[in-house]
């Protein structure tokens, strides 16, 4: 009986266990969400931060300081100003040439608009991507474990069974002493380690990332290969003078912090162990799958909100009338 019951939990045991599968994990590791857009420039490429600017007293009267600075985040600042002076003079004479570069100064900066806009698209759509197919290898790896449990929970019946006939055939035969504590023992023993089995079911699948769109914001890196430098303004602009407004990475980091999802330490850029969401990869379970998906979603949202302050300046600038 000890062997029946030593069997039983073995065969359970190697069904539990993952076997590799090339294929597989070829097409786990495998991304088609980047088509190799990798950003390459310097800090000088970046906007310097609109509070160091002497801004023009003219756009400050038409347009609000989220205007100006996603204005400044895209690089149409001057183009606004020329615009301005351009509108005004034009009012004043309405000459043919004057209304043309006014037209043709608007069509650049609705380019500049655009293109942006693009950027934000072409973000977002990666990490919504990244953050579907995450999600598909937290669903594939649970329904592995759900399996297991499955084939444990009726181990445990079958088990329990065996131990019934066994007791009922020793109790006919009037054999039930030594062999029968034995057998109570054995099925005791074996029925507690599947139900250990059950509650340490949780499987681990290799998943690597090189391309890490978290760490850089993580790491507050001081360019980004994953965000263009508009984006990248964006995320981390915070205007000393207003201590109490920190940037959006910062409030990201914040909320990953406060709701448990990251540690709350922050290592260092020297700390080889960095907490596998901002390293190369690793092997993660369901839980940590689906709150990778959930850190790429939260930066998705954070990034969209880049559209409605470019909205808004679209929509100043239309008040604007010859």
């Amino acid at each position: 009986m000890r062997f029946v019951c030593l069997g039983i939990i073995v065969l359970f045991f190697t069904a539990c266990a993952s076997k590799k599968n090339a294929a597989l994990l070829t097409q786990i590791n495998k991304s088609n969400c980047n088509q190799e857009n990798t950003n390459h420039y310097t800090k000088n490429d970046i906007p310097k931060p609109i509070y160091e600017l002497a801004v023009d007293t003219q756009i400050s009267r038409y347009f609000t300081p989220k205007d100006i600075n996603i204005a400044h985040a895209i690089g149409v600042l001057d183009l606004l100003s020329k615009y301005l002076n351009t509108l005004n003079a034009v009012k004043q004479n309405k000459t043919v040439e004057g209304q043309l570069d006014v037209i043709q100064l608007r069509q650049k900066i609705n380019n500049k608009i655009d293109l942006t806009s693009l950027e934000i698209s072409a973000v977002t759509a990666e990490l919504d991507c990244e953050e579907e197919r995450i999600n598909q290898i937290a669903s594939f790896l649970k329904e592995k474990e759900m399996q297991a449990e499955t084939k444990l929970t009726v181990g445990s019946i079958i088990l329990g069974s065996l131990s019934t006939i066994a007791t009922a055939v020793l109790v006919g035969t009037h054999d039930e002493g030594i062999t029968g504590d034995v057998i109570g023992i054995s099925v005791g023993v074996a029925d507690a380690l599947i139900g250990v089995l059950i509650l340490t079911n949780h499987r681990k699948i290799e998943l690597k990332h090189k391309r890490n769109v978290l760490r850089e914001i993580w790491l507050a890196t001081e360019t980004s290969s994953v965000y263009p430098p508009s984006i990248w303004y964006y995320l981390n602009y915070a205007n000393p003078n207003h201590p109490e407004e920190i940037s959006l990475r910062e409030q990201l980091i914040n909320n990953w912090k406060s709701f448990g999802q990251v540690n709350a330490t922050k290592p260092t850029t020297d700390n080889r162990k960095l907490e596998i969401y901002f390293s190369d990869g690793g092997k993660y379970t369901t839980d940590q799958l689906e709150n990778r998906a959930n850190m790429y979603d939260q930066i998705e949202s954070t990034i969209k909100l880049m559209k409605q302050d470019l909205r808004n300046l679209t929509l100043n600038i239309d008040k604007l009338e010859l």
